[in-house]
Formats: structure tokens, sequence, C-alpha cells
């Protein structure tokens, strides 16, 4: 579990006001810039926390999109490292295969989002000193797509440099986000270590102490990034752990968010908000936390939360359930138990075990949008059931649909 702090100037909604439709807020498809602190100040002060869900593929960009829409809620949409280089093809070798990858991504999103309804935050994850390069080109990505449309291709990236010392890694953070500040990027920083393994970083086994988070280091962050904009988060760390494990095995202590919320506060004094809490906190490592936990961090100013371990699951999931039931459908191109000449072509089609994949990744995000009260944010109808899966007004009737 992991926490990413945001800091906030601007003056924020009443919280005891009746939500208002984000809709009349922020437009559908990707948000960015002026659209993004709209967004994020709907969420916090809404006492909402929007999910994060990592993505290798079209596919599962698609269902978090689906989601999105039937649970009629905001989305963030993340691609990491490793993310981006599966998204380009594992056969490619090449130095930036995993910036060719994420902008492709990207530009998927670019592309449907709008068709699904609902704000969308593109956001890129972890990027550890090794992966800078990786980092830089998508700023060029940024950059260039800054210069023909006035806003940049990513609404937010993050720099993990967590395993540095803490100067060099505000060092970093403050000379990266001079370049991202004129384009209204978003910077997530990270102070404090996750622990665990996520994506080929292994942090399994760092010092526990490393794990939880000091107020002194979020407001050191704090000081040197806001002259240059209020456009940043701080990951900070309260026992978080990427994956899933065991009950009694992660010992989360999410008053430490409380605490900063506090201290950064009295350091703010006349200027600190009416309410106590100048800062958002994100919540990294999200997959199989304890509701108890999830909803009194949302107490504490939460907004955002990272879904990776729990979606790659039911992904598959639906894969592993297609599998067996169609289990007999599956074994050879021709026969199955419906006679020795019968084709199985509309068995084992990709898309259709893929599609059992997305719907149960689909059901599966309805708790992670329902424990941090991200539903019906939107101010939509209810979803009705998807049109183009067995047919469509372009390429017809499908050819022969699955038994039930």
């Amino acid at each position: 579990i992991f926490v990413v702090v945001t800091f906030f100037a601007s003056t924020l909604p009443n919280p005891n006001s009746k939500m208002s439709s984000l809709t009349d807020i922020v437009p559908p498809g990707v948000v960015t810039g002026d659209n993004l602190v709209k967004l994020l100040d709907h969420a916090r002060s809404n006492g909402y926390a929007i999910p994060a869900v990592n993505c290798t593929s079209s596919s599962t960009i698609n269902a978090c999109l689906e989601a999105a829409k039937k649970y009629n809620s905001p989305v963030i949409i993340q691609v990491s490292n490793g993310g981006g280089a599966f998204m380009v093809g594992k056969a490619i070798k090449e130095a930036n295969a995993a910036v060719a990858g994420s902008v492709a991504l990207a530009m998927h999103v670019r592309s449907v989002a709008k068709y699904y309804g609902v704000p969308v935050i593109l956001h890129s994850d972890h990027c550890a000193k090794k992966l800078l390069p990786w980092f830089d080109g998508m700023l060029k990505a940024d950059e260039e797509f800054y210069a023909k449309y006035g806003e940049p291709l990513f609404s937010s990236h993050m720099l993990d440099l967590s395993e540095e010392p803490d100067e060099e890694n505000i060092a970093i953070c403050v000379e990266y986000f001079k370049r991202m500040a004129p384009m209204k990027i978003w910077l997530e920083m990270e102070i404090g270590i996750t622990g665990g393994e996520e994506d080929g970083v292994d942090n399994t086994d760092v010092p526990l102490e490393d794990l939880y988070s000091k107020p002194e280091e979020i407001y050191q962050v704090y000081k040197e990034l806001s002259p240059i904009s209020d456009m940043f988060t701080v990951a900070a760390a309260f026992g978080n752990v990427h994956g899933v494990y065991s009950p009694g095995n992660v010992k989360l202590e999410p008053k430490i968010l409380s605490r900063a919320q506090e201290y950064i506060s009295e350091k703010l004094g006349d200027d600190a908000p009416a309410d106590k809490k100048p800062v958002s906190f994100v919540f990294h490592g999200g997959s199989g936390s304890d509701l108890t936990d999830i909803r009194e961090s949302l107490g504490y100013g939460v907004i955002k939360m990272n879904i990776d371990t729990d979606t790659q699951w039911s992904y598959w999931e639906g894969i592993k359930n297609f599998e067996s039931k169609y289990h007999d459908y599956l074994q050879t191109q021709i026969g199955n138990p419906e006679g020795p000449d019968k084709p199985n072509k509309k068995y084992y089609d990709p898309r259709e075990c893929m599609r059992s994949a997305e719907t149960v990744t689909v059901d599966r995000l309805e708790q992670s949008f329902g424990d941090l009260r991200c539903q019906k944010i939107l101010g939509l109808g209810e979803m009705g059931e998807a049109t183009n899966v067995l047919e469509s007004s372009v390429f017809g009737p499908r050819k022969g649909g699955l038994p039930v």
C-alpha cells in the first residue's frame, strides 16, 4: 500500500454541499492541465478516490473504460515501463521500446476514451533512476503533442527515486518538474518505499522503517516543489506493499496520513486550509487492501488508489473460466461434443477468451469503485448492454456466437 500526497492551493467547494455532477465541470476523454485540477478537486471535496489501473494492452484499457462507464465514474489508466515494453511487442529490444509502447498505449486511450463518455487521467507509473530515459522519451512525446494541440499527451507522470538519498531524489524531481510545469503536466513523486514486488522492482527486503514516511520528509518535498507549481503529488508510505498477501502480513498505519496533515498545517500557519487538510493522498499497492483501511484513508484525504494485482488476476480468471466452460471445444480445430465434423473457430477465436477476461475485470472493478465511493459521480444514466459484441453496423451480423 502506498500513498501519494497532492497539494492544492485552490479554494475547494464546501464538502457538506450536495455533490455536483462531474460532467458539468470537466469534459469526457483524457483530461489534462486545468481540467485535471478540477477533477481532483472534485474528488477531494466530495470524499471519493479514483481507481488507477495499470494497463498493458488495448483490451485491458477497454475493460477499464467500460467499467468507468458502467459505474458512472472517472478512471485513471496508467502504464509502467514493463507495460510499455509489452505494448510495443516483447520481440522489440531497442532501447526506446518502452517509450514507443507507452506512447502507443496513450494514443489508443485518446482515440477511444471519448466514446465511453467518461473523464480519464492518463498516467505513467513508477520510474526509477535507471529508467529515466523512458521518462525522457515520454516527455519528448508530451512536448511534441503540446506543440500541435496545446496540451500534453499524458495527464501526469510519476518519478520513483525513493531508492536514492532524499536530497538527490528531490533535486532530480525539481529538475524535471521545471520542464513539465509549462505544459501543466502533473508530477507524482515518491518519498519512502513501497514494499513487495512490482513490474520487476523488488523491495521485499527493505528495512521496516523505510515503509513509513515521516511528516518532515513530505514537508521538505512541498517546500522544494511548490515554488514551481502546485500540480504535484507525493507518494508517502504507511506500510505499503505491492501485491496480495495473507491477512496479518501487511501492517498499515493510515493515521500517518493524518499526522502529516497536522504537521504541514502547522507549518503553513494562516495559509493552511480551514479543514486542516492541506494535502491529498494517493494509495499505492491497493490490491487486497482491507476496506477499513481504505475508508479510513479516504477520511485523511486520499483521492487515488492504484490497482494492478487484483485486475491481473481478474483478467486471467476470465480466460481460465472461459477455457473451463468450453474445454471440449478448444482441443482441436474440428470436432467437439456436437459432432466430429463440427468446427471450433468461434471458440478459439482469441477475441472470445479476451472478452471473457474483460467482463470479469469489469465486474472486479465494481468492488474497487465501490470501496473508493467512486460510483455515480458523473450524473449519467445507467449503462446498457454493449451493442458491438455480437454484431456491428459496419461489419454486419457476426458469424456465430458462443452457446450460453
